[in-house]
């Protein structure tokens, strides 16, 4: 899935790569669940902040 991606994603391909709306991606942007940077206007994220983002949610998911 992470092959057809740049190393740096847009917010759309944040969106795209986690199934979730624009509102989420924001919300995981601000709070530094996700990190990533802004270029102007729009956000810029570092493919490794996504990949240790999904990890770090089955990590806390499957110690529930």
């Amino acid at each position: 899935m992470f092959e057809m991606h740049n190393d740096i994603l847009t917010m759309e391909e944040l969106m795209e790569a986690l199934y979730i709306g624009r509102n989420y991606a924001y919300k995981l942007l601000n709070s530094g669940e996700i990190k990533g940077f802004r270029v102007g206007r729009s956000w810029r994220i570092p493919r490794t902040s996504l990949e240790e983002f999904i990890i770090n949610r089955c990590r806390r998911f499957h110690l529930e």
